[in-house]
């Protein structure tokens, strides 16, 4: 039975960039479980099941649209050095925790650091980015 909207599905998967970098994977993890069609996950991960069978394998290539979306500068901002503990090491590349008004705490990376003030970005990690996925269908709950 081909996999449809409203199905729960467990996948083994692997998700990687262009340059062949892992982001993330199931490996050595209990398969990823979801509903077809809830958007928990992003959106061409689910269009890629639909259609699939119980130990189907497939690769996918999916592009921003369909998965985090372009980056938006708007999500970009330059704050106070002295907004931050004195003793505490910023560095590019790092990732911290941001506290925003109605949505809590939210993660940010750290695009660039001087003297007087700190750039951190909000927008996710993987956008931009186009993702391709190893996934393999280990289950099927027909609904």
């Amino acid at each position: 039975m081909a996999i449809k909207k409203g199905d729960i599905v467990k996948v083994e998967y692997t998700g990687t960039l262009d340059d062949g970098t892992v982001f993330d994977t199931s490996k050595g993890k209990a398969p990823l479980e979801f509903k077809v069609g809830e958007g928990r996950i992003i959106k061409g991960f689910e269009e890629a099941v639909i259609g699939m069978e119980k130990g189907e394998e497939k690769e996918v290539r999916i592009p921003p649209e369909k998965a985090y979306g372009d980056p938006n500068p708007e999500l970009i901002a330059e704050v106070p050095r002295e907004q931050f503990p004195k003793d505490m090491e910023l560095k590019e590349g790092m990732i911290i925790s941001i506290d925003v008004p109605n949505l809590g705490q939210l993660p940010a990376t750290i695009t660039k650091v001087d003297d007087e003030k700190v750039t951190i970005d909000l927008n996710p990690p993987l956008a931009g980015k186009t993702l391709n996925f190893k996934i393999k269908v280990v289950d099927v709950i027909i609904s």
